[in-house]
């Protein structure tokens, strides 16, 4: 990123703030990937909340912005599912470094869903609630019997849709990659999307306009549907649609594929996800039948008789390989955490799911507009 585009990212951060911010400054801990340009938004929040500590998503953690945070006097501290589904751990994770505070948690991903209600119980401060990027951590929310504090998603806003659809394209785009890698192409394959939403559905226009026959398979029937009026051959179950497939993308941000589904892949075929392994795949299960064998960077080669596949990046993300890169649309989405933050931060909301008014979004895009519309 270039000096001037530093210096106008942290402007709008700075003005996205100052509009947002309150008269109250909760303590916050946030969970991030830790991309290129994300060092101005963490700074961002930290001017809205009292930022304790970053926790950077594992697998999209880049070095120089580490550096560039830490630089900052924010604390990194590693983060795994594990660091949150201890609820002991978690409680004496969050004491240690805001004890007594008002706080708010800003997730991606559900991380903080196993230890909620523990937190809000026995943490000796306040939990005035957690804000979620993602659609599948605002699943991971949605299914808690009953929320013991607010939860303001942001994963549903009109602001991401952007987002969506240009994370749609880096996934097409990083998966043509590695194959082109092995000498194979797109063009003249069939694929299989699993998961019809806003990421799944931008995935499988994007396949088609490459030349790909693109089948789709939700357990959503309205989805289905969806898929349908649009054009795309619908597979009734999954197994079928898997069986024709050279090139399975999960795109469902929960379990897409469980051990017994792989052995129905086509020889040869190739599976991306666009978000982790362990949410997407159930993989622990293959070792036992399958031999792995690395056949290039970021491909391996699954193995046993008389069938194979290849699975790309491990299963993990396939975006991130080249930089997940959305463009300035990403700084809509994080404006809308600060406001969500701020909102949290006053302690009106009640328990339950929330999104950020209409209003505030529109104030969002006008300034958003003034600085990256140019």
């Amino acid at each position: 990123m270039e000096a001037f585009e530093r210096a106008r990212l942290d402007a709008f951060f700075s003005r996205i703030a100052a509009h947002f911010r309150s008269e109250q400054r909760p303590a916050s801990f946030l969970i991030t990937h830790l991309l290129p340009e994300r060092p101005a938004f963490v700074r961002g929040v930290a001017s809205v909340t009292d930022l304790r500590s970053v926790l950077p998503k594992p697998k999209s953690v880049h070095a120089e912005a580490r550096r560039q945070v830490e630089g900052d006097g924010y604390t990194c501290d590693r983060l795994t599912r594990e660091t949150f589904s201890d609820t002991d751990r978690a409680v004496r994770y969050v004491e240690a470094h805001a004890a007594g505070r008002p706080v708010v948690l800003l997730d991606v991903g559900g991380y903080f869903t196993p230890a909620l209600g523990e937190l809000c119980d026995r943490f000796s401060g306040r939990i005035l609630g957690v804000v979620e990027d993602t659609e599948n951590g605002h699943k991971r929310y949605a299914e808690l019997d009953k929320l013991p504090c607010p939860v303001v998603s942001v994963a549903r806003s009109p602001l991401k849709d952007p987002e969506d659809f240009l994370v749609g394209q880096s996934v097409v785009f990083s998966t043509e990659a590695l194959m082109r890698s092995r000498n194979d192409i797109l063009h003249g394959r069939t694929a299989l999307v699993i998961g019809f939403g806003k990421l799944g559905s931008s995935i499988a226009r994007l396949l088609h306009a490459k030349g790909v026959r693109v089948t789709v398979y939700d357990i959503d029937p309205v989805r289905r549907t969806q898929a349908l009026s649009q054009g795309f051959t619908v597979a009734r179950d999954r197994a079928s649609g898997l069986e024709d497939a050279g090139l399975v993308l999960c795109a469902t941000g929960s379990l897409s594929l469980r051990c017994e589904d792989f052995p129905r892949l086509r020889n040869g075929a190739y599976v991306a996800t666009v978000t982790s392994s362990e949410d997407e795949l159930e993989l622990d299960g293959l070792t036992d039948v399958y031999e792995r064998t690395q056949v290039g960077e970021y491909i391996t080669r699954y193995l046993t008789t008389g069938h194979y596949f290849y699975l790309l990046n491990d299963g993990n993300a396939v975006n991130f390989l080249h930089g997940a890169s959305v463009g300035p649309f990403i700084f809509l989405v994080q404006a809308e955490i600060l406001a969500a933050s701020s909102a949290l931060s006053r302690g009106e909301m009640s328990p339950g799911m929330h999104e950020v008014c209409p209003a505030d979004r529109a104030a969002i895009a006008a300034t958003w507009l003034d600085y990256f519309n140019r």
